[in-house]
């Protein structure tokens, strides 16, 4: 039943154990260890979409260290898997669930777990998964049973060699369904609060919490002792995005005094200069699907939140907000990256240059992966809530110390911290 090729740089019983389990459950359309020849990924006919990938292209001596294609021909599951690098501890990464996901995407986002967790200072690895799937064209039974099959098909190496959590598309009932076909409640993070080894013990630690935002919040409020005129207690902020991250980021803005004048979402902007009620913004966006319809205040296109007069600026939705076409025209003292690479690296250096604090996105929203570490070694949400505070506080100091010592930009200082913990673990 199963068909797949290997090249290896060496075969663990762990790795034999993969295919023996798969024979029974799923077809490994290719799994590959990275040794620097020519490897081309293929999906085979059976798994649909083709996927073709040189290795090499962004192999590097931090991984990839396995990446695992599988298919289920039951369910038509297709997925893949990539464990970038785990010298500190098991790969940690989520589950994005869409048409359109690939090896190099999952790959690309593997490798930010590994920068992000090392960065965090937390016992995990870099790693990501995808499922070549639609959700939102079938019924919700067909998802759990997708989840279910690339659960089954990545039992050998998870919980001991990847974590999974949620992404785009996958939250925690799709986690709970995760981690319960596993069997292990450490093979997934981000399940329901309900869900527990033993009642009110080591229970799931969902993403309602807030954590990420808490640790955006956290950095914002950390980086702006180090801007020059920049008084915190009398700031203003625009926000970008009202989801997940965005509408917990102005909810905290808003607990530390500072005034919150624009919020975003997919239909468009609101804008008022003497500030947004966070209660009042929550009650229109339930009421009436989007943050426009607030009153009093000024509806404005997406793109012009990034050019408002205001002392913070956080992006929490979209990849490359903030670009070559608007970056000369930001004005905000301090600009803090909740989303991932809301701005590439040369934009940051743009804004740097100008004079723009900017906190880069491995260093400001890591609260998510810390709260799932949190989650893993069982705390409860309070004490998940202290360690999110604690660490960014302190990971925000060290990263900006680091850079302003040393004369280089916030990203610079960050990935050499990350890279210096993971060569340390690494020779253990």
């Amino acid at each position: 039943m199963s068909t797949f090729s290997e090249r290896t740089l060496k075969i663990t019983d762990v790795d034999q154990a993969i295919y023996a389990y798969c024979h029974i459950y799923c077809t490994i359309v290719e799994e590959s260890f990275y040794n620097g020849s020519d490897t081309t990924f293929a999906m085979n006919s059976s798994g649909g979409n083709e996927v073709n990938l040189k290795i090499e292209a962004f192999a590097d001596e931090w991984g990839p260290e396995k990446i695992l294609q599988v298919y289920d021909p039951k369910t038509g599951m297709r997925g893949v898997l990539v464990i970038d690098n785990t010298a500190l501890g098991p790969g940690k990464g989520g589950i994005r669930m869409l048409p359109t996901v690939t090896t190099e995407e999952v790959f690309r986002l593997a490798r930010t777990m590994t920068w992000k967790c090392a960065l965090a200072k937390i016992p995990f690895g870099g790693a990501k998964s995808g499922i070549i799937a639609d959700p939102k064209q079938m019924p919700e039974e067909k998802k759990m049973e997708i989840i279910r099959a690339f659960s089954r098909a990545l039992k050998r190496v998870c919980p001991s060699l990847y974590v999974a959590a949620p992404d785009i598309n996958t939250g925690e009932n799709d986690m709970a369904v995760f981690a319960q076909e596993n069997g292990s409640m450490k093979s997934a993070t981000g399940k329901p609060a309900h869900l527990c080894v033993k009642p009110g013990v080591k229970c799931g630690i969902p993403h309602e919490y807030g954590s990420t935002a808490l640790g955006v919040v956290q950095a914002a409020f950390t980086a702006a002792n180090y801007v020059e005129h920049l008084d915190i207690d009398n700031a203003t902020a625009a926000v970008e995005g009202f989801g997940n991250v965005g509408s917990f980021v102005v909810e905290y803005l808003t607990q530390i005094d500072v005034k919150v004048v624009a919020v975003s979402d997919s239909k468009g902007c609101i804008y008022n200069p003497d500030g947004l009620n966070y209660e009042k913004l929550l009650d229109v966006k339930t009421e009436t699907g989007s943050v426009i319809n607030y009153r009093p205040g000024k509806v404005l296109d997406n793109r012009e939140l990034f050019e408002l007069p205001v002392d913070i600026l956080v992006p929490a939705a979209l990849p490359d907000v903030i670009n070559a076409d608007n970056v000369e025209r930001v004005k905000a003292k301090l600009v803090v990256e909740a989303a991932n690479l809301p701005l590439r690296p040369r934009i940051e250096k743009a804004l740097v240059d100008r004079g723009v604090f900017v906190v880069p996105d491995i260093l400001a929203n890591a609260g998510g992966v810390i709260s799932s570490y949190a989650e893993y070694r069982g705390y409860n949400p309070k004490r998940m809530l202290e360690l999110v505070q604690r660490k960014i506080r302190q990971n925000s100091v060290k990263v900006i110390e680091t850079a302003l010592n040393n004369d280089i930009e916030l990203r610079d200082a960050a990935m050499n911290i990350a890279k210096e913990r993971i060569l340390k673990a690494a020779k253990r």
